[in-house]
This record gives C-alpha cells, structure tokens and sequence, in this order.
C-alpha cells in the first residue's frame, strides 16, 4: 500500500538523514522517496516526479536550502517545506507567524510529531494561496522580515491572509491574540509579546501589556478614577491604557497627522 504523504530528505549530513528517516519510519502514512544531498539533485527530482513534503536542510554547499525553496515558489502547486535547521529559536520564529513550520536541530520526538501533524493539516487544505503568499513573505529578506505586513492564520480546514493594515488593535488572549477588524475579530495563535517583535513601530503602539493598537486609531485619551487610563479608537472601541505606555500614547495623538 503506498503512503499518503510522499517526502523527500534534502540535507548533505548523512546523519541528518538518517534521523529523519528513522522518525518518518515510525508514522505509516508517511514515505520517504529519496533522500538527497543538495539543492541541484533536489531540483532535478521535483522536476520529474510528484512531491507533498520536503523536509530541507538550510546550510548546504554551494546552494542553500533557503535558495531552493525560493526556486520552487515557481511551480503551481510547491511541496510543502518543513525547514530543518541548527539555526537558533530566535530567528526562525518568523516561520511561525506565517503558519509555516521547521525542525530546529535536535528535536524531540514530541516536536516532530507536532510537525507531522501540522503538515498533514496544511496539505489537507490543498495548498491554498494563502500558503504560497506566506512561503513568499518569509523567504523575501530571509529568515525573519524586517516587519510583517500579513500574518496567515490557520482555522480548521482553511487558511487566511489577514493584512495587518486592516488590524484596528490586537488584544492578547493567553497563547492567542485577537485581531480586531472593522467587522469581525480573528483569533490567530501566538503570543502578542511576539507579534509585537515583528510588528512596525511606525505603524502599531503598545498600550498596555494586553493590547496594541494602530497608530492612526487613537483619537481620545481618558484619565479614570482609579487611576487608570482608557483609550477611543475610531473604530469605536476602548482599551485600557497602562501609566507605562500613557506617555507614548499622549506624544501620539499631540503628534501632527
């Protein structure tokens, strides 16, 4: 019987694929094709046969694993790509705001089972656009965007392209944040102390340790008795303001435009 999910392994560390291997081995409905040493032989096997998955190493000779992905946005239906890296957490975190995944070298076999399972959520939805857009933004200037402009939010069975210039403000929710739209609010998961990471200064202000806002919705400052602060937006909705960010928010709004 053959698997539901063909993979392939493109790493020039034999023992990266051997791990790989061994792991995949363990869940039946994956397969592994081939197993490759660079992007070249890569390219050239995507090119004749049919691939759901590649799980690709990004420091390689010659050509890196980042080029090659890049290289694959071409085709009209790209594999899905699980990035495995020793690069550090911090700068593959970018990968996580875009609904994409990786393998940070060594992983458990928890995580891996985590991006299995992730992986077989993206390829149930048949490779939608919004995943091509969230591939593009990621590898435009590498590994992390200098700043979003989208962030790619995952529900059950779809994906969404949620532009930031239509985000009003953002409210934390535990691991969640609440993205607050003219007429709708959309829960996309990641904490806000890391979307605030990735988020233009020029463009959003931190109000309180649970909420950012646009800059362009601001209008009204209010004290409050207990010694608080609450925020008008022009979307008609209030936040609370925190005395560490009142300042930021009074040279806002006294601030010309």
């Amino acid at each position: 019987m053959t698997a539901a999910i063909r993979s392939i392994i493109v790493d020039d560390e034999e023992h990266a694929c051997i791990t790989l291997r061994y792991a995949l081995s363990k869940f039946s409905e994956w397969s592994v094709l081939a197993e490759l040493k660079n992007a070249a032989t890569a390219r050239e096997y995507l090119a004749q046969h049919t691939v759901d998955v590649v799980f690709l190493d990004i420091q390689m000779p010659k050509e890196s694993g980042l080029e090659l992905a890049r290289s694959l946005l071409d085709h009209d239906k790209p594999p899905l790509i699980i990035f495995v890296t020793a690069y550090n957490a911090h700068a593959i975190d970018a990968f996580d705001l875009h609904a994409l995944d990786y393998l940070l070298k060594p992983f458990s076999s928890d995580r891996f089972a985590k991006t299995l399972s992730r992986a077989t959520e993206m390829l149930s939805l048949i490779r939608p656009p919004a995943y091509g857009q969230a591939m593009a933004a990621c590898l435009a200037t590498g590994l992390r965007p200098a700043y979003l402009q989208q962030v790619i939010v995952r529900s059950v069975g779809e994906m969404e392209s949620i532009m930031l210039s239509e985000v009003n403000w953002v409210g934390a929710a535990g691991n969640y944040v609440e993205l607050h739209l003219d007429k709708r609010v959309v829960l996309h998961r990641v904490a806000i102390s890391k979307l605030e990471e990735y988020l233009d200064p020029r463009q959003f202000i931190r109000v309180h340790r649970g909420f950012i806002v646009r800059a362009d919705q601001p209008t009204h400052l209010q004290a409050l008795g207990n010694g608080g602060y609450q925020l008008r937006l022009r979307s008609g909705a209030e936040v609370p303001v925190s005395k560490n960010y009142v300042d930021a928010v009074r040279q806002l709004l006294l601030s010309p435009g």
